[in-house]
């Protein structure tokens, strides 16, 4: 029996370009932010609609998949991980908690437009491994 489990599930939006860096033994390493959003009525009827925001880290093929054919505004689906880890700024540790994604599917379809905007985004080549 596992002693635990760690592990999430999103469908959202980019919040902006996924940025690739390569390591120091060059391994791609891509981040971006992403929304989810869910709206609900109050006791009063009232629709309110919440946006949470998630800093999302791809590696490896995952990574340089995401730079190629993600954007700002993009949507997928995401599966991955909950990790947090600290680094020292100012002389303070500091703590931030992020998505490690292992899994990314591409929601969008192709627009009618021709052209990349309104957040389309290329259907990669069907032998790419996510």
């Amino acid at each position: 029996m596992p002693r635990g489990l760690n592990k999430v599930t999103l469908i959202g939006h980019l919040g902006k370009d996924p940025e690739l860096r390569i390591t120091t033994n060059n391994t791609p390493i891509a981040t971006f932010s992403m929304a989810t959003n869910e709206s609900y009525k109050d006791s009063e009827g009232n629709l309110i609609e919440k946006t949470e925001w998630h800093n999302i880290v791809l590696w490896r093929k995952v990574a340089e998949i995401a730079q190629q054919y993600l954007k700002k505004g993009s949507k997928i689906y995401l599966e991955g991980k909950i990790a947090t880890r600290s680094y020292e700024k100012d002389g303070q540790k500091k703590y931030i908690t992020e998505i490690v994604g292992d899994t990314l599917l591409m929601l969008d379809g192709k627009s009618d437009n021709g052209g990349n905007g309104g957040g389309e985004t290329q259907n990669p080549p069907s032998d790419l491994p996510f």
